[in-house]
């Protein structure tokens, strides 16, 4: 684990979503510093399945060594963001750290704000074990996670650089490499099982990755439509099953099943478990192990590549029922045909 310097004691750290999970960890990291922490976060009432409010973090941020501030939080207002803010300069001066959901703003803010605010993006290289992972991922998948004090250990990091370290997306492994942290499984929930890969980061079996190389997508382009139209579905499943073979089922042994709604919609699937892979309308023959349900209008963005999965899943567009990994595994192979259509 990577050791507390001190280097944060009064310093502002503004956390969104700092009431559980991954941000009261990164909290907790910093407050044993000493920092003054701001738990920007939409949880005042204790929740049936999802454990922690703003309340609670303060009570532990504090208890670790910290001072803290809860603040009511929903980021996308832009009012309440503001009003945080103005709270956090009027109790603790300035804030000089901020953790924010928005890497795609990274370089951009880096270089508005260079010399003044370091602006990182920090990403997990696996899937990390909070209570929404496990409502997500079900029964068994935090023996397939990190904890939560990879990222913490990893945020620290970042914080005790100078602000001349801005503009990076760095991946939570690799800057703790570099710090010479060697052993990994101090921060899994089950050492030596397998982990899941991270939904960001394109990594996928070397199988699938030389298939997809070879297969002539690229002829294909013109026939993946961005927008639903008549037979705009079963177009989209006549260029996947072209791309079938062997090697992807063996990588992915999965069945998908896609209930969409809409023009062109209904029941789909999408066979990568069986006799070399089929596709086709209806239920598969076979019990799918991931029920996906979407507009036909996101569905085809999300094969064409106009639409990341994991955007949709996050903003509510896609519903996604059964085993998790297995939908992260689809995801990964899609990055990987619609990079190349």
């Amino acid at each position: 684990m990577l050791p507390n310097t001190g280097q944060l004691a009064g310093c502002t750290v503004f956390i969104t979503g700092a009431s559980r999970g991954i941000g009261k960890a990164i909290a907790l990291k910093a407050a044993k510093d000493g920092a003054n922490v701001v738990i920007a976060a939409k949880t005042t009432h204790a929740h049936p399945k999802l454990p922690g409010t703003i309340y609670t973090a303060a009570e532990e941020i504090e208890a670790a060594g910290g001072k803290a501030l809860p603040c009511v939080v929903d980021v996308r207002d832009e009012q309440q963001i503001s009003n945080a803010v103005e709270k956090a300069v009027k109790k603790f001066g300035a804030y000089t750290i901020a953790k924010y959901g928005m890497s795609m703003c990274v370089l951009g803010m880096a270089e508005e704000f260079k010399g003044e605010i370091a602006v990182n993006a920090l990403w997990p290289k696996t899937a990390i074990h909070t209570a929404a992972m496990d409502m997500l991922g079900g029964s068994g998948v935090e023996s397939q996670c990190r904890k939560v004090d990879i990222i913490a250990d990893a945020a620290y990091s970042i914080f005790k650089k100078p602000k001349s370290f801005t503009g990076n997306f760095v991946i939570d492994e690799n800057i703790l490499k570099e710090e010479g942290i060697k052993n990994f499984d101090i921060y899994a929930v089950k050492p030596g099982h397998p982990l899941i890969p991270d939904f960001f980061l394109d990594e996928h079996p070397d199988t699938v990755i030389k298939k997809v190389e070879s297969h002539e997508f690229k002829e294909e382009k013109p026939q993946l439509q961005p927008k639903p139209r008549s037979g705009a579905v079963e177009e989209t499943f006549r260029i996947v099953k072209d791309s079938l073979s062997e090697d992807i089922v063996k990588a992915t042994q999965a069945v998908y099943q896609f209930e969409l709604s809409g023009e062109d919609g209904g029941t789909w699937f999408l066979d990568l478990k069986n006799k070399g892979g089929n596709v086709g309308s209806g239920e598969p023959s076979y019990q799918a192990d991931v029920v996906m349900s979407m507009s036909t209008d996101d569905f085809v963005k999300m094969f064409s590549g106009k639409l990341k999965p994991t955007m949709a899943f996050m903003s509510g567009r896609l519903t996604i029922k059964g085993n998790m990994a297995l939908a992260i595994k689809l995801e990964k192979l899609m990055s990987q045909m619609n990079a190349r259509l």
